[in-house]
């Protein structure tokens, strides 16, 4: 990335909180970060934090701008898409992280095509742990998948998939956080309920499902391998293991990860 790239956000809520994050982290004075965002509280808490800029407009920022990221909700997609398709050149590029909006999409409110590159991060990307996937629109490069690497790299590992692929990187990475935060309280509770103080409980919890995710990351076994290591012949965690399968636990994430990939192909729908 060029000296003093200009940086500019549209929408500031947590993502692109965690993306300024970590790219003042990595880049520092290489790059000039601006916002936009109707909410001047949250756009006030940014400067205050992270020494950004704020905008007055999204067609503002976007004028400024070398590299803009779209990150507000899908559903007002069309209304921001409106204000800012007559600022756009052949020399910016635009990063989508809306979620279940489409590049065609996108590219259909523009005179000409924009350089666009569609992304889906994930809220672990606040502490650095992110998981990023992306695709490119039809005028992008090559080197703007480089540079879009280069950036959400800074907030964790980045995948480059097909387009047909992204509804369901956002059921499972997008949405899959809210999934494991849901197993740990329930991890936590059911030590609760068997006897253990609420803090232990928790923390245990948290620490059991950070060091296996650990263990998968950093091993070669298959995690069914790993899971059978555990399981010991008539032992405890083969009952654990029972009562899941029971309660159909194998089956509600794999339902959960379908429901939310379903309503990603719906919001790029509406």
């Amino acid at each position: 990335m060029s000296s003093a790239t200009k940086i500019g956000f549209i929408g500031a809520g947590n993502m692109a909180e965690a993306l300024i994050k970590g790219l003042l982290r990595n880049k520092g004075e290489n790059a000039e970060v601006s916002a936009f965002d109707p909410d001047e509280k949250r756009l006030y808490f940014l400067e205050q934090n992270y020494g950004i800029r704020s905008a007055e407009s999204s067609a503002g920022l976007v004028k400024a701008c070398d590299i803009i990221f779209l990150a507000v909700k899908p559903q007002i997609c069309i209304t921001v898409l409106k204000e800012i398709s007559g600022r756009f050149s052949g020399d910016k590029l635009l990063l989508s992280i809306m979620a279940g909006i489409s590049t065609s999409m996108i590219e259909g409110h523009f005179p000409e095509p924009p350089r666009l590159i569609r992304a889906m991060p994930n809220t672990p990307a606040l502490i650095g742990e992110g998981a990023t996937a992306l695709c490119p629109g039809s005028s992008a490069q090559q080197a703007d998948m480089a540079t879009a690497t280069g950036l959400f790299s800074a907030i964790g590992p980045v995948f480059e998939i097909q387009e047909t692929q992204m509804d369901a990187v956002t059921g499972l990475s997008g949405s899959g956080p809210a999934y494991v935060f849901s197993f740990i309280e329930a991890l936590a509770d059911g030590g609760v309920l068997n006897g253990l103080p609420r803090q232990i409980a928790r923390e245990l919890a948290v620490q059991t499902v950070l060091g296996a995710a650990m263990l998968v990351k950093q091993s070669s076994e298959h995690p069914a391998l790993l899971r059978d290591m555990v399981c010991s012949p008539g032992g405890t965690t083969i009952a654990g293991i029972k009562a899941l399968e029971a309660n159909s636990f194998r089956n509600a994430v794999m339902e959960a990860v379908a429901a939310a990939t379903r309503r990603s192909r719906e919001l790029g729908k509406n």
